[in-house]
């Protein structure tokens, strides 16, 4: 897994200045995490990885994290700092962390920045993400196999290309063994606030929803379903202790392996510039944390449907008959596939998806 990965950063990388690191001090490194840490979520995932850094790099680093960085001119300055304070290598896992990001790295040239979830590049700027979409589509297969509603939920935060993967194609995994499914789908325009989360996995179940799926950084929805006796699947990380009767599964993300290699290339001067984008083959993306209601069957079905991912066998945006928008329109021909830029550009929700992008 870890081979993989090394292997996709080398075919990946663009060309750019290398630079080193001095032996006798430690590589400082920082984190800006968009919403508090907690026990599960996307900013536990990312500081699991942190803590993979220090375990595997011990005294050649030493990390620092500052949590709850609202994105704009609150990011940008706290970016700022850690750059001022010596550290060399500085991480910042959010979308809207990618302009603050670009800027603070024009005034430290020397310094190093990993724009994650980002897509713009400087010869400082490296940018990485993940196939969170593949992770979904295994999700709603399982939530295909366990709905009895037909009638799936889906609290999004914003609209930008990485969330409509997402929602595209959990749809397609969900009707890929349960045709009659359909996904309705709540946008909240923030990644973080509990209490609206709450509110609209409620709105959800009133609506006959009972498996929901988010794109928000929270435990919130997962509660939500445990409370109401509803289906979850759960995001980031495994939320079991949270929802212990409400998790299918969990689509978990591993930023580890990813952070350690990085944080090895500025130690030993091979840090490039580049762009990685990782799924469930290189190790980046995987489902896990069954819950006791799925029975072994489907849980066979989804592990068996995520082998096929790795092994290129399974794409979930190619379509055997022609795919099409909610709108009516074909968006993928039959027997073809989205190009990558053309998944990273994605701006329309697939067939059997209720509502509009906002």
């Amino acid at each position: 897994m870890y081979k993989n990965l090394v292997a996709a950063l080398a075919v990946a990388c663009c060309i750019s200045p290398v630079f080193s690191q001095t032996a006798d001090k430690p590589l400082k490194i920082g984190f800006v995490y968009v919403a508090p840490l907690a026990d599960t979520g996307w900013v536990r995932q990312h500081d699991e990885g942190r803590l993979a850094v220090e375990s595997a790099l011990g005294n050649k680093v030493k990390t620092t994290y500052v949590e709850n960085v609202a994105e704009g001119p609150d990011a940008e300055r706290v970016i700022r700092d850690l750059a001022a304070t010596g550290h060399q290598l500085i991480f910042t896992p959010s979308f809207g962390y990618m302009e603050p990001t670009l800027k603070v790295a024009q005034e430290f040239p020397a310094v190093r920045f990993e724009s994650i979830t980002g897509y713009k590049t400087a010869p400082n700027v490296a940018t990485a993400n993940a196939r969170y979409y593949e992770g979904r589509y295994l999700a709603g297969i399982a939530a295909g196999r366990m709905t009895k509603t037909n009638v799936a939920g889906y609290v999004a935060g914003f609209a930008i290309p990485e969330v409509v993967q997402g929602i595209n194609a959990f749809a397609l995994g969900l009707r890929s063994v349960n045709p009659k499914a359909v996904v309705k789908v709540v946008w909240l325009n923030t990644w973080f606030d509990p209490t609206r989360e709450r509110d609209a996995a409620m709105t959800l179940f009133n609506q006959d929803v009972d498996v929901i799926a988010f794109h928000t950084v929270s435990s919130a929805i997962m509660a939500a379903a445990q409370e109401r006796g509803k289906l979850a699947i759960a995001y980031h990380s495994d939320m079991r202790k949270i929802a212990p009767d409400a998790q299918i599964l969990a689509v978990t993300h591993q930023w580890g392996a990813y952070y350690t290699q990085r944080a090895r290339a500025v130690l030993d001067g091979s840090w490039k510039s580049g762009n990685v984008w990782g799924g469930v083959r290189e190790g980046m993306i995987r489902v896990e944390g069954f819950g006791s209601a799925v029975p072994a069957a489907v849980q066979q079905e989804v592990l068996a449907r995520q082998k096929d991912i790795a092994a290129g066998k399974l794409q979930p945006f190619r379509a055997r008959e022609a795919l099409l928008d909610n709108e009516g329109r074909q968006v993928i021909a039959a027997g073809q596939s989205l190009s990558d830029a053309q998944i990273l550009g994605m701006n329309w929700l697939v067939q059997g998806v209720q509502g509009k992008l906002p």
